[in-house]
């Protein structure tokens, strides 16, 4: 029994460790974000406290030796190349792993075969990427060379995400529209898109989130016109000023806020499926 009260008393230990380090960062951050402008640097403790950064970042402080952080363009390519490869990637990944429902043959060099894209690292897969592009004469874009890597790195967590979901998936539902003569197409609309949508949202923030942080792989093959990882990174390389922390907090609130989308629709689709599974008869009808 004592022994057992230690093990609890080390693994809370360890818990807290493990929790203090993960958001210690965001805390230090937060707090810096609001120190005084528009001068100085970095500092702690905070002399006086201020919303000056922020003002910063969205465009509205009076004008200061710090310039601006280059984000405007570099953001919206940020979120559309993520959208691009959520969009891309959820449907790859659905679609795979909907054909490994069945077996077939050479399906274990498949499975391997997909989830190679996550498990290269990603300076090698870019630099790699980075020559075949240039011995080719293609020219590297966000949109072109960046956005076929982010989908080559983000497809096997969907498909894992949704191989996942579709091994706990119930057939006998189907089987059950099927015997009622509904056409394939109908039944996966009507009855197993329905019921695997959670997954489905899943794999898109998944995909999403990976895509839109993504360093490396874009470094190489992005182009001129960098996305904000690369902005921020080239603003950091210069000199650190407190509005990149600003900018961090409500990049974080804005990952809190995705979260918080994504759990209030995971309810709602929840609560669907278990209603649409109590009649599917009717609904299928």
């Amino acid at each position: 029994m004592y022994h057992l009260i230690r093990l609890r008393w080390g693994l809370a230990f360890y818990t807290g460790l493990f929790i203090a380090f993960l958001y210690g960062p965001f805390v230090v951050m937060g707090l810096i974000s609001f120190q005084q402008g528009p001068e100085g640097g970095p500092q702690f403790p905070i002399i006086e406290w201020s919303t000056f950064w922020y003002q910063h970042v969205i465009g509205i402080a009076p004008v200061s030796r710090v310039a601006p952080l280059p984000i405007g363009e570099a953001l919206f390519r940020s979120l559309s190349l993520a959208f691009a490869t959520m969009v891309v990637s959820t449907v790859l990944g659905t679609l795979t792993a909907q054909a490994f429902r069945s077996k077939f043959k050479g399906s274990g060099f498949v499975f391997y075969l997909v989830v190679l894209g996550m498990m290269v690292p990603g300076v090698l897969l870019g630099l790699g990427m980075a020559l075949v592009a240039d011995q080719m004469d293609v020219a590297r874009t966000w949109w072109g060379t960046a956005f076929l890597l982010h989908v080559v790195y983000t497809y096997p967590f969907a498909f894992l995400v949704m191989l996942a979901i579709f091994n706990r998936f119930d057939k006998s539902v189907e089987e059950a529209a099927w015997m009622l003569g509904v056409p394939p197409g109908r039944t996966f609309r009507k009855v197993t898109f329905p019921m695997i949508f959670p997954g489905v949202l899943s794999a898109m923030l998944f995909a999403f989130t990976l895509s839109y942080d993504e360093f490396p792989r874009t470094l190489f093959t992005g182009g001129s016109e960098v996305t904000m990882p690369i902005a921020i990174y080239g603003t950091f390389a210069v000199e650190i000023h407190p509005n990149l922390f600003a900018f961090g907090v409500l990049t974080t609130l804005f990952s809190f806020a995705l979260l918080t989308v994504y759990g209030v629709l995971m309810g709602m689709s929840t609560r669907r499926s278990r209603l649409r599974t109590s009649g599917i008869q009717e609904d299928v009808a």
